[in-house]
């Protein structure tokens, strides 16, 4: 056995007894890659007169909406670039360097002029930030997953990427109660001043916290294993996206899997959000209270759904939320309008925790699901592309499309539709959801019993 053989023999067998730390490492990086995200899209109703011209305040509050999904909309892109690093070089490598750009990103914001300094200029620069927001966390989540995935046994992959899966939500956790606390200590005027700076200012220090941890760690024992016997792939982009058989795969997760996925997230964790501030008129704290107390209640089941998909399967507990989704957006909308005037904070979050949990359901077993769909050797490039197509074009405009219907249907001729028009943005999600519903059930395959270790000798 050669040195480098020997390496790579030592590295799996300190996977086995350091999942922790391997989870922690991934966790703790992506969850703040997502702080980084969704900061924005938290102060997208504040941002909406800074950075764009006043008169019209639905203009506004659409660009600003527009502006935050320009960063899913680049994420595409992200996970091209680099998922080929990701295949090429490893997958500890790219997700250091999307986690650079992340955190740089998102600290210059923080020192963006306003339109009221600069006009126009402040605009196009903050969507340029916004684009490489997007393309970092392009190729972030499938390094993650796939990281974490690679170091698991083949039962037990659920219940361990469920951990990486729980970090959007922690992410937009941290955020919501980061902003909160500062709007609450330095008061309106202070915030729009100034206050509103300090979220993006501190990605300074948590990158610096994150870089630390992640530096340290080895490269995934599978991915190693696959280099050494010379299986990886020297042109991952030409495998993973000059092949019509794989083409058809990633379509197939795409339309048949993510992209309901992501229109379920987020409904649940973003337009909820704006829905009780935008069109319920619920105050700021109570909004961000509610979501942020839904947040805490659900997240634990990121990792018990993923767990339950190593025993019953991804799909069937996927689709499952998906329409079940579905069937029940327009009542639980219609509860929160009901109990936002008076505010009855216990039902309001009662509905918006029932959509997180839809959340947990749809997003807890995919990085398990996503990980089995692809050979090893294009899995960083062939995942990421359908999952952030999914979640880049289908869900982070969710919230965008859904406040552009309901500003059209209010102002419709029809007299049904302008009486329902504040209901109107739900057509979106409901639509994708069961979309994704039918052909996840009609042509995906189950892969719970892929055994990924198999591709370089067996379980690790």
């Amino acid at each position: 056995m050669n040195n480098r053989q020997a390496a790579t023999e030592a590295n799996i067998a300190q996977a086995k007894f350091s999942m922790p730390l391997v989870i922690a490492a991934s966790s703790v990086g992506t969850t703040i890659e997502w702080y980084d995200f969704y900061i924005y899209g938290s102060l997208a109703v504040f941002f909406s007169t800074l950075f764009f011209p006043k008169g019209n305040p639905t203009a506004a509050f659409l660009a600003s909406l527009a502006t935050f999904g320009a960063g899913f909309a680049v994420r595409p892109f992200g996970a091209i670039v680099f998922g080929r690093v990701g295949d090429l070089v490893g997958r500890k490598y790219a997700f250091v360097v999307t986690l650079t750009v992340m955190g740089l990103s998102t600290f210059f914001v923080g020192l963006l002029p306003t339109y009221e300094k600069v006009g126009v200029l402040a605009p196009i620069l903050l969507v340029l930030l916004r684009l490489l927001q997007g393309l970092a966390l392009g190729g972030e989540y499938g390094g993650a997953a796939t990281y974490v995935a690679e170091h698991s046994p083949d039962h037990k992959r659920g219940y361990y990427t469920g951990y990486i899966q729980a970090t959007a939500t922690l992410g937009l956790l941290v955020a919501l109660a980061v902003i909160l606390t500062i709007r609450q200590y330095l008061g309106e005027a202070n915030f729009k001043a100034y206050g509103w700076r300090i979220p993006f200012l501190l990605s300074a220090v948590l990158l610096s916290i994150s870089l630390y941890i992640r530096v340290r760690l080895k490269e995934s024992p599978l991915f190693q294993k696959l280099k050494d016997q010379g299986k990886s792939s020297t042109q991952p982009l030409t495998d993973s996206l000059g092949s019509g058989r794989n083409w058809k795969m990633m379509m197939l997760a795409l339309f048949g899997a993510t992209a309901g996925q992501a229109v379920v997230w987020y409904t649940g964790q973003f337009y909820s959000l704006f829905f009780l501030q935008s069109i319920c008129k619920v105050n700021y704290v109570t909004a961000y209270k509610v979501v942020g107390f839904s947040l805490l209640i659900a997240t634990p089941f990121f990792i018990i759904f993923g767990a339950l998909s190593d025993r019953v399967g991804r799909k069937v507990i996927i689709m499952s939320g998906c329409l079940i989704a579905a069937l029940t957006y327009i009542p639980i909308y219609e509860g929160l309008k009901t109990y936002s005037n008076p505010v009855n904070f216990g039902m309001l979050l009662f509905l918006v925790t029932i959509q997180v949990l839809y959340v947990t359901m749809v997003y807890g077993p995919i990085a398990a699901f996503l990980v089995e769909f692809f050979p090893a050797k294009i899995r960083y490039t062939s995942m990421s592309l359908p999952y952030h197509l999914g979640n880049g074009e289908f869900g982070g405009w969710t919230p965008f499309i859904a406040t552009a219907i309901v500003a059209w249907a209010s102002t419709s001729e029809n007299p049904w539709v302008r009486a329902h028009a504040i209901y109107m943005g739900l057509v979106w999600p409901i639509s994708i959801a069961l979309m994704t519903f039918v052909i996840g059930s009609l042509f995906v395959k189950e892969t719970r019993d892929v055994k990924i270790w198999d591709e370089v000798g067996g379980q690790h």
